[in-house]
């Protein structure tokens, strides 16, 4: 099985899980800030300090991201390319952004895949507090009532990560049982996704969120062999105890897979960032 070794000690906790409260909306996002401000403000309007955004069909303009690259010394297993700017409107076809804070401000995680202006498709890490909505658009999320993911110093990789921590659930209306998760390098990620769910007793889920892996091995699709790679959950459940997790991932060379990973060997390399809701009578969702 795939592995990568990063420059700091090997923690104990492999994963940090916190039960918490599920909350479907509805969002409208402004146009002419920043994407982290718009969807910061769409958040605290809905009256949640953090959550999990699904966006599509949203125009850009600026748009600035990067994809994965080798680090330019030991300080880390992995680093980021060059920022990438195109010209022109970028359309996301589909991202995922985990909503959290970072130094008590709120700040977002994205990947996804997008058409430049020039037609072209690519993948990789948006820089929300560098890109622009240029139109107002909706977008479905998850507001998150008793967890919060807020950005920690995580010595094993030397990054500042996003961590799932535990936060006030306030008064808050009917949502779903869930769990937010954040997962440590190395461990593969269906079994580790299977295994927090049976701790937790959940046995079906659906399974949202965005991370990294080692390379990847699909069913259905070409494996990818770059050893740092950037992943958007597509589609993610567990059925009777069962993980599949359907993916869409960049690599260092900015090649894009996508397809239903392979139940074992698939290892995260930085890490991973999930909302697991436990399936149930969706309640509906929240205009904001």
């Amino acid at each position: 099985m795939r592995s990568i070794r990063h420059p700091g000690p090997v923690s104990r906790e492999r994963n940090f899980v916190v039960p918490c409260t599920a909350v479907p909306l509805r969002l409208t996002l402004a146009a002419g800030i920043s994407v982290n401000e718009a969807i910061g403000h769409a958040f605290a309007q809905a009256g949640f300090a953090g959550g999990y955004v699904r966006l599509a069909g949203a125009r850009v303009d600026p748009m600035r991201y990067v994809i994965p690259a080798a680090a330019p010394d030991g300080a880390y297993a992995a680093w980021y390319s060059e920022t990438f700017a195109p010209a022109g409107v970028t359309v996301v076809e589909d991202a995922g952004l985990v909503v959290g804070r970072r130094d008590g401000e709120p700040f977002l995680h994205c990947h996804g895949l997008w058409t430049l202006a020039d037609g072209t498709r690519r993948m990789g890490h948006l820089l929300p507090v560098d890109s622009c909505l240029s139109e107002p658009v909706e977008a479905t999320a998850w507001g998150l009532a008793g967890a919060l993911f807020d950005v920690r110093q995580d010595d094993e990789t030397n990054f500042r990560l996003f961590r799932a921590v535990p936060a006030e659930a306030g008064d808050k209306p009917e949502g779903l049982r869930a769990l937010a998760c954040t997962i440590k390098p190395n461990e593969d990620i269906a079994p580790a996704i299977e295994r927090l769910c049976r701790e937790h007793g959940i046995s079906s889920a659906s399974v949202h969120g965005i991370g990294s892996l080692v390379g990847a091995t699909f069913t259905d699709a070409p494996e990818m062999t770059s050893y740092a790679t950037e992943v958007l959950v597509t589609a993610g459940r567990v059925a009777a105890g069962r993980c599949d997790l359907d993916i869409a991932l960049v690599g260092m060379d900015g090649a894009i897979g996508a397809g239903r990973l392979q139940h074992d060997g698939n290892v995260t390399c930085v890490t991973f960032e999930l909302l697991v809701v436990e399936e149930a009578e969706r309640p509906p969702a929240r205009p904001v």
